[in-house]
């Protein structure tokens, strides 16, 4: 049984950043340490901050500064972008064309998937083909965004071999048939201040993005450093707040990374309030497996010993499909 969580770890990863690619980096004792912490947070609470992440805080101001400039822009400016079955459901949707579980979601955003060529995946990925809207305004949007995309595909990959560690594993369980071709999701969001939202479009409840668990493997958050607005369900039930830590990355895993461990680690309940005056923005990038890959318990002596657990075995991208199917209203 879990140990029940009442705040959100922060772990220096920079030691096992240090030793990712090294062959004896199982042997290191920072790196162990980093792995411990890793498991621990993971098994009790699913979410935790990093630092010593390697990613420049002056790009992950940009990215968010960037990410604001255009939600500020006029509607029939943004809606150049909007989101289409056609572009592979990339694109721009605005307030309360997003819904979890049936309610819309008081927040606006641009999706963005990894490029699928046609035919790429056959009829498994034929709904996602496409590839991603990019504003023309700001200027520097598109190549900001992938600069961070590349840089957050690396550290997820990195953090993922702690984490395969973690499990009892060999750094490398992810990478190969697993996620050695990750496929990637990027939500950029914008949340109005609780002031903002008014007159005849508003709508009738305050949450920016209701309770959800994430698809994949793991999410790296990217979020403002001075409005407090995640909040992450503990084991009692209770709502936890994940308040902002400046020059962190906030880390939650995801449904298949749950799969993997056997129901050891649990991809945890999250939602957004923002219940502050200022517009809100998050940059949220998901690592995921492979596209066309089976999911099912890795095979350690850390995940046998959770029993023999009954779990369906999905392929990754036919679980995408069926959730981005049902995620919009689009007008």
């Amino acid at each position: 049984m879990a140990t029940e969580f009442s705040s959100i770890p922060v772990i220096d990863i920079s030691p096992l950043l240090a030793k990712v690619d090294d062959p004896k980096m199982v042997e290191d004792p920072g790196v162990l340490e980093v792995v411990r912490q890793l498991d621990k947070a993971c098994t009790e609470a699913g979410f935790f901050y990093v630092k010593g992440h390697g990613v420049p805080e002056s790009l992950l101001k940009e990215v968010k500064d960037v990410t604001r400039k255009f939600f500020e822009l006029p509607y029939e400016e943004k809606a150049k972008i909007k989101m289409t079955p056609a572009a592979g459901y990339r694109g721009y949707e605005r307030i309360g064309e997003n819904i979890t579980k049936g309610v819309p979601d008081m927040h606006e955003a641009i999706d963005c998937y990894r490029e699928v060529t046609k035919g790429m995946y056959g009829d498994l990925g034929k709904v996602m083909e496409g590839s991603n809207q990019w504003p023309q305004n700001p200027p520097t949007f598109k190549v900001l965004m992938e600069e961070y995309i590349s840089l957050c595909t690396d550290l997820a990959r990195k953090i993922m071999r702690g984490i395969a560690l973690a499990l009892g594993g060999s750094p490398n369980e992810f990478e190969g048939q697993r996620a050695g071709d990750p496929f990637w999701v990027m939500r950029i969001i914008g949340y109005p201040g609780v002031s903002s939202v008014n007159g005849k479009h508003a709508l009738q409840n305050d949450i920016g993005c209701g309770a959800h668990t994430d698809y994949g493997l793991l999410t790296l958050l990217n979020q403002d450093d001075d409005i407090n607005a995640l909040q992450v369900r503990n084991l009692s039930g209770e709502w936890i707040s994940a308040p902002p830590v400046p020059g962190s990355i906030v880390c939650n895993i995801g449904d298949m990374l749950k799969i993997y461990s056997n129901g050891l680690y649990e991809s945890t309940l999250h939602r957004v309030i923002n219940n502050n005056s200022k517009y809100r923005v998050s940059v949220v990038y998901f690592y995921e497996t492979n596209f066309d890959t089976v999911v099912e318990p890795l095979d350690t002596h850390k995940t046998r010993a959770n029993g023999n657990r009954k779990f369906e075995r999905p392929v990754y991208g036919e679980h995408l499909v069926s959730k981005v199917l049902t995620n919009f209203v689009l007008e």
